[in-house]
């Protein structure tokens, strides 16, 4: 073999070990590889934790909201009717106005229903605060179909109404609540200029000029929005018992 050719193969392998990766290098390469990997997937998870909590918030604004309006809507659209309660079923009994109040439930009639909206039936509204099963409590409203004085018996019996049951029918309009409490505005009748403040308990047959309902989240934050106190006025001062004008 001739020195041309000796040389030939030592510039070979000299440009063989020039383009070779050692495994010091290969080592170096697979951690950072490894170190842009766990930084994109932790950039990843807290995007995504990011946006469950901002559509965490973003329902319970929703909700918020929906509640209110749904208050409002039902509250002011009620209507002064009487109703049958009888002693037994199927036996009549004595009337009774469908407006009661009390800070923990209120039953009315309404032209207003969460499943049929403003153009459905009337509806007997059963609205209850109840311990929730999540913890603390929720408000909830029963609906059912007014069709006469006589449609009052499936609440009431022998003058009292029957207490509020949960149901799968039932509609919870808030849960996980800390408080939540119904209350009524009163005006002195003898002094119409008197305002006698806030009242917890409504049983004459005349509508409250004012409705209120308070609550608030057990657990709340400054990025959410608070829940309220829904206030509806009532637009009719009509004793229950009076007929209606031909």
């Amino acid at each position: 073999m001739t020195a041309k050719t000796d040389g030939v193969l030592a510039n070979r392998r000299g440009a063989c070990r020039r383009r070779g990766v050692t495994l010091v290098e290969l080592m170096i390469a697979i951690t950072l590889v490894a170190v842009i990997s766990g930084g994109m997937l932790f950039a990843t998870r807290t995007s995504l934790i990011t946006y469950e909590k901002l559509t965490r918030r973003m329902s319970i604004n929703r909700a918020s909201v929906n509640t209110a309006q749904i208050l409002n809507r039902q509250l002011s659209a009620l209507i002064p009717a009487m109703g049958q309660c009888p002693v037994e079923p199927g036996a009549p009994g004595p009337a009774v106005p469908m407006f009661v109040g009390t800070p923990e439930n209120l039953r009315a009639v309404s032209s207003f229903s969460i499943a049929e909206g403003a153009r459905g039936r009337p509806q007997i509204l059963e609205y209850q605060v109840a311990p929730s099963p999540n913890g603390g409590l929720r408000l909830f409203v029963n609906e059912h179909p007014f069709t006469g004085p006589a449609s009052a018996g499936e609440i009431c019996r022998g003058g009292q109404f029957l207490p509020v049951q949960f149901s799968p029918a039932s509609f919870v309009l808030a849960d996980g609540l800390a408080f939540c409490r119904f209350s009524f505005h009163q005006i002195d009748a003898a002094i119409p200029i008197e305002d006698t403040g806030w009242v917890p308990l409504w049983s004459i047959p005349q509508f409250p000029p004012i409705v209120r309902v308070e609550m608030g989240p057990l657990e709340g934050s400054v990025a959410q929005l608070p829940f309220f106190s829904v206030t509806v006025a009532l637009r009719t001062d009509r004793d229950f018992r009076e007929p209606y004008e031909p």
